[in-house]
This record gives structure tokens, sequence and C-alpha cells, in this order.
């Protein structure tokens, strides 16, 4: 346990796909003591120590984050293991909400990919600072000048380099520190054994230029850098250290360290440089509402004598009960204790609390400010703020993104059925990109998520977790329905029937919202003079927002919609809340149908990364698939090609790629935007909608 929080380092390690997150961790793990023998992700042995579900080694994929602690120097850090693939977007996403600072690993051969862009976008919304780790320098093509020129233009990152290296590829043999101006190598037959010397003669006048550029770009946030640099004096390596690490917490700089994780090199540098660079929770502002006073923003401080916030940003469902990962922003939280929750008005009283390591745990009596740890007993959901009697607070929750992919689901065996629904019901608490709905028309069962590899993953849970067969349908695309123009309504609901009759009179108009519009629905009351009583405005509300769950058109969900009610009328006696639900519902199709609606469809960014011999072919496939290129890149003998596709176009793909290239292509993909689908399938999805509501209705 740490004694201040000074000493404390929450971090993260986020990358694109096969970077080296998992096997740079493993070797923070051998170095920190943590555990006396390196696993690697693929082939042999146990795998790595942070990959502990049997499907994420045999995969050799991270699946879901994997929180763990280290001590280094004197300093304790607590380390969260992120996926790289897209489909598990929200593991990364909800670890990020919660750390105060960032390792962004970039592979020395690729660079910047697709997914490394998502990272910095999600360490951008939580504004982390990082540094950037150039991996895998032993491999043939890599350059990490040219992956640090990539930082700047791709994700506009002030790189600067705190190392280079000595040699690459084959000769890779270790880094020299720019600050010390010193060389490092890594002896021993895991590379323990960290040997400081002299820089070799070949490199001197490579390493002082590099150092130039460094202070250069340092000294822009160091006034005093600046004089001593203009009066040609030695800058102290004490101020380098300080204006590193106040720009880098700032977010005005990125330092750059490099290395190879698989081969041992640059690893112990890389954790001195998380110990200096990188905030402690002092060091970086959080804030939560105050639910007493109409959400008011008040600061939470890492004390842990103040009353108690923390923050439940993962929740995994095990044998004995829901383990909820926590981080305490402020206050303490001990065994036996019932802390509030304000989303349920009510008390969870925490009968353990324990730090992980991986899927290993040990018990604490406390924790303070600062610290990720896991508590058990309490029954939460994910994003949802612990607080004090004291005090009524919440913290800003996690932004979720919303699935695009969904498939039909049965049980093979009607015994089976209470095993899947209970693993749905888990599935959905445990990850809220992961969704469950029963289709009113079909009554199918319907998991929604974020890719088909997503989906593929919990299907194989249910199967092997839960020891119960599936059946699976094809996958369907999630489209949405949205309209173009304004339109009006006037809707007038009336039913005279034996007793008490229904009238309801609403007048308005629909608007489109504009696309970057975070909104899907917005309604608007501009009711003057009563002619629609206060007492029913709810109601027309109510029934326009069913409305978008299953639109007029091909029964998607509408989006892009502001409907103002303006003006109706009512009956003293036949009016009432159904009456104006039901003219809201009728109002609502005749108003979007009349907006010129479109359906959209989801598109993906995807990356491809091919021998060049077969770029001609990729290209031209991704355009048969209504893809649009929108450029490559050349790396050696690869061609990284970049596209935009439908996702209706891509099921299937990852085989037809591996065809097409001799399994020696590549892709990654992820949500880039929604977009109007051609006028000719448009009349397709309607027309084979239509078909099957006059099917449900016989």
């Amino acid at each position: 346990m740490f004694k201040k929080v000074d000493e404390l380092r929450n971090i993260g390690i986020s990358a694109h796909i096969d970077s080296g997150k998992t096997t740079l961790t493993e070797r923070v793990l051998y170095y920190g003591g943590r555990i006396h023998k390196i696993e690697e992700v693929r082939g042999g042995g146990d795998g790595a120590t942070m990959d502990h579900m049997e499907l994420e080694k045999e995969r050799g994929i991270t699946i879901t984050s994997a929180a763990t602690t280290v001590r280094w120097q004197d300093k304790v850090i607590n380390i969260i293991d992120t996926p790289g693939h897209v489909d598990f977007t929200i593991e990364v996403e909800r670890s990020l909400r919660v750390l105060d600072g960032a390792v962004l690993v970039l592979c020395g051969v690729a660079g910047v990919q697709s997914q490394s862009i998502t990272v910095d976008r999600q360490m951008r919304r939580y504004n982390v600072p990082c540094l950037a780790f150039i991996n895998k320098l032993d491999r043939a093509g890599a350059n990490p000048f040219r992956v640090i020129d990539s930082l700047r233009e791709k994700l506009g990152h002030n790189a600067v380099p705190m190392q280079i290296p000595m040699g690459v590829e084959s000769s890779h043999e270790g880094v020299i520190d720019l600050i010390k101006m010193k060389a490092f190598f890594f002896e021993g037959p895991k590379g323990e054994t960290v040997k400081e010397t002299e820089i070799p003669e070949q490199y001197v006048a490579q390493a002082k230029e590099y150092r130039g550029i460094m202070l250069d770009k340092i000294s822009m946030f160091s006034d005093e850098m600046t004089e001593l640099m203009l009066d040609d004096k030695e800058v102290p390596m004490d101020l380098i250290y300080k204006s590193v690490r106040s720009a880098t917490i700032g977010r005005q700089i990125t330092p750059v360290y490099m290395g190879s994780a698989f081969k041992n090199k640059g690893v112990q540098l890389l954790l001195d440089a998380v110990c200096d660079f990188l905030p402690s929770p002092n060091e970086r502002v959080y804030i939560a509402h105050d639910n007493t006073n109409n959400g008011a923003t008040v600061e939470v401080k890492p004390d842990a004598s103040l009353p108690l916030v923390a923050m439940a940003f993962k929740i995994a469902d095990e044998a004995f009960g829901q383990l909820t990962y926590t981080r305490i922003y402020q206050g303490t939280v001990r065994k036996g204790e019932s802390p509030y929750l304000p989303r349920l008005g009510k008390h969870q009283r925490v009968s353990r609390i324990v730090r992980m390591h991986s899927n290993d745990r040990e018990d604490l009596n406390e924790a303070r400010a600062g610290d990720i740890v896991a508590l058990i007993g309490v029954d939460c959901a994910s994003g949802d703020t612990f607080c004090d009697d004291k005090i009524n607070v919440t913290m800003e929750s996690i932004f979720v993104p919303e699935p695009v992919i969904e498939l039909a689901l049965k049980p093979e065996k009607q015994d089976d059925l209470v095993r899947v629904s209970k693993a749905l019901n888990r599935f959905m608490k445990e990850d809220p990109t992961f969704r469950v709905t029963v289709d009113p028309e079909s009554n199918e069962t319907l998991i929604k998520g974020m890719g088909e590899l997503h989906l593929e993953i919990y299907v194989e849970r249910i199967k092997r977790e839960y020891k119960a067969s599936v059946i699976v349908g094809q996958p369907k695309v999630n489209y949405r329905e949205s309209p173009t123009i304004p339109s009006t309504y006037d809707y007038k609901h009336k039913k005279q029937t034996g007793g008490a009759g229904q009238y309801a009179h609403i007048v308005g108009k629909l608007i489109p919202l504009p696309e970057d519009c975070p909104d899907n629905f917005i309604f608007k009351n501009n009711v003057v003079g009563g002619s629609v009583p206060k007492e029913y405005i709810p109601a027309v509300e109510k029934g326009l927002r069913e409305s978008i769950d299953k639109g007029p058109l091909a029964g998607c969900q509408v989006i892009g919609v502001q409907i103002e009610l303006d003006d109706g009328g009512f009956h003293p006696v036949d009016s009432s809340e159904m009456a104006f639900k039901i003219a809201a519902r009728s109002a609502f199709k005749e108003a979007f149908l009349a907006a010129k609606p479109v359906l959209l469809e989801p598109i993906m960014a995807v990356e491809v990364e091919t021998p060049t011999d077969f770029q001609g072919s990729v290209q031209g496939d991704l355009s048969s698939r209504r893809g649009l290129l929108l450029g490559s890149d050349m790396r050696d003998d690869y061609a990284v090609i970049l596209a935009e596709v439908p996702l209706s176009e891509m099921f299937g793909y990852s085989t037809d790629l591996r065809s097409k290239t001799q399994g020696k292509a590549s892709f990654t993909m992820e949500f880039a935007r929604y977009r109007p689908v051609p006028a000719s399938i448009q009349e397709q999805i309607v027309s084979k909608h239509r078909e099957e509501q006059a099917k449900g209705n016989k």
C-alpha cells in the first residue's frame, strides 16, 4: 500500500491490435517482481499473465481489461492492460475514464494504425496525459523516426523523443537516453540487468543532434530553460525533468520511449519515465455533480480524510458474487461499511475489498483516495458512483458507443433456456455495449454488439462457461431511419364508443437535426394559452419517444429528429393521457413519412495491410463491396489501404481476404458514421419489412 498519494501512478497500456501491449505488461510485472517467469502471449506455457481467460490464451488476444499493481523505485503503479480490438472498445473507454495517465504503445514497423487513432480519441475525451512507447524495434522494417512523424501528423501529438535506438531490426542493441546522455544495454537472460555506459562513438553525433531537438521542444514550455539556452548555458538535468513532467501532465508534449518488449529491451526505462513524468492522482482535476444543488460541479480531491467518492467502472459477475472494479477518488472505503449509491438512493454493504492481480486477488481492510481496487458484495451498474452519507454527488459517467450489429440467438435445447438467459443477463450487466432485446413480431432473442468478433466471443462464452448450445442466425445490420426535410402534422384522435370517448388534437412540426448533433431525439413544447393542458404534454412526449424505437419506414430506430408541439385542442370529458399518447404516435408516423425519410447504414473505417503483390485485387474487392477508397500508404513491401465500407458488405470479409492474399493480409475495422443507403437497397429493405409485417398480421 502507498503511504502518500504522490507515490501512486494509475496507468493504462493501450494500443492497436498486436502492438505488444500484453507482452510489455508481462515484462513490467517481471521487472517489478510481481511474477518470476515471463510467459508469452502466443506459443507454449500458460499464456500471458494478464490474459487469464481460456479464450484469450487460445486466440492470443486480450478480450477484457485486467488490472494489476507493481512497485517500481519508491512508487506504486496500478496498471490496466486493455484490449486492442475495436469490438472491445468499451474496455478501453472505461479504463481510460478512471486512469491518471497512459502509455500508448506503437509498433515500430506499422506506426500509427486505425485503433491507435481510436485510443488517442478516447485519451483526449478524458484528458489523459500519455507517454508513447515505440515497440518491436527488433522487427524487420522498424523505423522509430517514421513512427514519431506519424504521431505528429496523424494524431497531432507534440511528440518529443527522449531516446534514440542503437541500431534497429536484428542489430538493435539498446537505447541512448537524451536527458542523461548515456547509453543503456539490457543484459542477462531476460534483460534484467540494465547497464549504463558512455555513448558509443558512432552514435555521439546523432545523440547530440536529437538532444538539441528535444531541448528546443521542451523549452517552448519553460521560460527558465529558454533563458539558459539563449545564454548558451548548460541546462541542469533537474530542470529538464521538471519541465518535461509539467508539459506532459498538461498534454502539451508526448515523450517518446522505445525498445523491444519481446527482446526485453527498454522496459525498465519506460517504467522510470512513468514514475518521473506521468501524474499522481494529486495532479489531476476531477469533477463531480452535486445532486442536492441542481447538479452543480464540485471538485473531488484525493484526500483520504474527506467524505468518500468512488466510481464503479467495470463489473464482473463471478461464481461467488459480483466483482466491482472501483476507483476511489476521495475519502476511504472500509470493509464492512455501507456507502451510499445515489442512482438507487440506497446503501450497499462492502463485504470484501481486494487488490486485483489479473485473476488473483489479495484481501485489503481499506482502500484510500487515488487507489483502484475491486469491491465484493455491492450490487451496482458500470458507471455508478458511491459516496458518503454526508454528501450526494455523482461522477460523470462513461461514454458508451451504440452497437452496430445484431444476431438472432436461441437455445438448441429447451432445457438450456435458463442457462442462456442467465448468461445473457450477466454479459449485459458487465458490458454496456452488449444489448439483448426480444423482437415483438418474431419473438426472437436478438443480441447486439460492436462487431462480429464481439458477438462471436459471447456466443463462445455461453457454450463454454454455461455449457449451453445455441443456434445463431445470420448477422444483421442495425439500420437507422432519419428525415431529410422538415414537415408538419395536424392530427385529431377521435373515438366514440359506449361510455367515455377519446379525444386529442395536436399540431406541430418535425425538423431534421444536423448530423453532428449528439441527441437522436429532441422534443420542444411551444404551446401557449393552454390549448393542450400541461398535464397532457408528458403523454405527447412519451408517445413520440415510443415511436422512434421502431420507425414507420422499415421498423428501424429513428435518429436525428426534433419534434415541436405548437398547438392543439382537448375535450373536457373525453381527453385523457392515453388519447394524447395515441395521437402522438399517429402524428409522428404522418409527419415522419412526409419528411422524405431515408435509411441510414453503419459505415466502417477499414484498414487493410497487404503485401504489394495483392494491392490491386484487395482494392478492387473493397470497391465491389460499395467501399470508398480513401488512400493507401506504402511501408516497405507492404501496402496499407484505407477505405470506408458499409458494414452489411463486410460479413465474412476475413475469410475472403485470407483466400485472396494467401493468408498474408490482415485488416481492422471500426465504426465511422451512418450514411444513407442507395435508393435501390432502401427499396429492398423496406419491401422486405412490409412482407414480414404482412406475414405477422395474418
